[in-house]
């Protein structure tokens, strides 16, 4: 019975959703609510609840102080130099130009924003790739490519992996280090060859002079807000925060450096009080957005695991998996992670199928942790740039003015070799033991 109503509860969940019924915030927390009310655990709901808002504190202050730091190095100026380095050294030899669209792209997408990595590279870049007559899709390929192989600690599906299986950021990203640096290689080798394909598709007109070089144009309110004199300082910054967080996750928990961080940040490119009041409220809308997703994600998980749902329903699934390919499932999942982008937006997936993979998993005796991992080599990392359920993918066939159809057709299987040669990296690495 209560396995059916833990089913009951993941549909229920995930049809609000999808179907665009409630937004996600809603759905996390009513649906849970009323399945709890359904099955007789009356007010004992408040508690579980309660629990799994406690669970997922630490995971939302990293967060919120991640978004906030990273909007206020950003409006600072921290990035402009290098991004301006790299607009300037494309020059117009294709094969550069796609290398270069890819390092832009990957250094933009550091604050884990999709649509800004999107609405800055794209714009910047495009007039060359037009006046170089170089195919379209190939830049929305390698902006796609740069931005999917990012699962830094503060992007969306690491903080929903950590938060709806109650694991450590770190415990999840540290052991990933080597597989990502796997799947920059494939991303950078990738981008070499379709800029060398675009060099004999082009002939000697990918290498004509005189093309206009990609221009970056300020508004008055971003040049007021640049702190060029500072940039030295904030890269250290930056690098001591991430370093720190990085190498000592587990004695110094990342939302601590990141406020510590952020305070820095703020008394040293802003130091009057209004400034420092404004930056803050122009990044807060983002932080508190998807904070208010997490809280929501807590109080379903909490309940879920708190009635013994979960449980319930991992135990009545136990039977379905032989015990000879238990320890297979976070390979099976990473092969299939990025396919399922397609199907489920993050929100549904990490905080609805998700859990009940890792407890079927864990019944089995494999860690939750390598199926969180396994997720995140492709579920909404490599797959979001094609999925039709965020709205980041419009971001890359808008500005670039090609079909959802081709732009899908040419990258999902870029996207999908880079999540197929990171799984293959994790097992060769010993991340997933076989």
């Amino acid at each position: 019975m209560l396995a059916l109503l833990g089913l009951g509860t993941i549909v229920a969940l995930l049809a609000a959703i999808l179907s665009k019924r409630m937004s996600p915030l809603v759905a996390l927390i009513i649906v849970p609510v009323v399945a709890a009310l359904l099955g007789g655990f009356g007010l004992q709901t408040s508690k579980f609840a309660i629990d799994g808002l406690r669970n997922l504190a630490p995971v939302v202050g990293m967060f919120v102080f991640a978004i906030l730091y990273f909007g206020t190095i950003t409006d600072a100026g921290t990035l402009d130099p290098i991004i301006d380095r790299i607009l300037r050294a494309v020059g117009t030899r294709p094969t550069r130009i796609v290398m270069g669209t890819t390092l832009l792209a990957l250094l933009i997408h550091l604050d884990g924003s999709g649509a800004v990595c999107f609405l800055v590279t794209i714009p910047a870049m495009l007039p060359l790739y037009d006046r170089l007559s170089m195919d379209r899709r190939v830049l929305a390929a390698a902006v796609s490519l740069a931005a999917g192989i990012n699962f830094l600690p503060w992007t969306g599906p690491m903080i929903r992996a950590s938060a709806s299986l109650h694991l450590p950021v770190s415990a999840l990203f540290n052991p990933l280090i080597p597989v990502q640096l796997v799947g920059l290689v494939f991303v950078f080798s990738v981008a070499y060859l379709l800029g060398r394909r675009e060099e004999k598709r082009l002939g000697t007109a990918g290498l004509v002079s005189g093309a206009p070089l990609p221009q970056r144009v300020l508004s008055d309110d971003e040049k007021a807000l640049r702190r060029p004199r500072n940039f030295w300082f904030n890269i250290i910054l930056t690098v001591v925060v991430l370093g720190t967080m990085v190498v000592m996750g587990e004695k110094v928990p990342p939302a601590m450096m990141f406020m510590v961080g952020l305070c820095i940040a703020l008394m040293v490119n802003y130091p009057n009080m209004e400034m420092q009041r404004r930056r803050i409220d122009a990044h807060a809308r983002a932080a508190l957005m998807m904070a208010g997703i997490l809280l929501a994600a807590g109080v379903f998980t909490g309940i879920m695991q708190g009635s013994g749902m979960l449980k319930a329903m991992a135990q009545a699934a136990v039977g379905f998996v032989p015990p000879s390919m238990a320890g297979h499932i976070p390979v099976v999942l990473g092969v299939l992670s990025m396919p399922l982008s397609m199907l489920f937006d993050p929100d549904s997936f990490y905080f609805g199928v998700l859990p009940v993979i890792a407890e079927v998993a864990g019944q089995l005796g494999v860690p939750a942790l390598h199926v969180g991992q396994a997720a995140l080599l492709g579920q909404m990392t490599t797959g979001f740039p094609v999925s039709p359920l965020t709205p980041a993918t419009f971001l890359v066939v808008g500005p670039t003015g090609i079909d959802l159809a081709d732009h899908q057709r040419f990258t999902f299987p870029l996207l999908f070799g880079a999540s197929l040669v990171m799984t293959v990296a994790a097992v060769v690495l010993g991340v997933f033991p076989l």
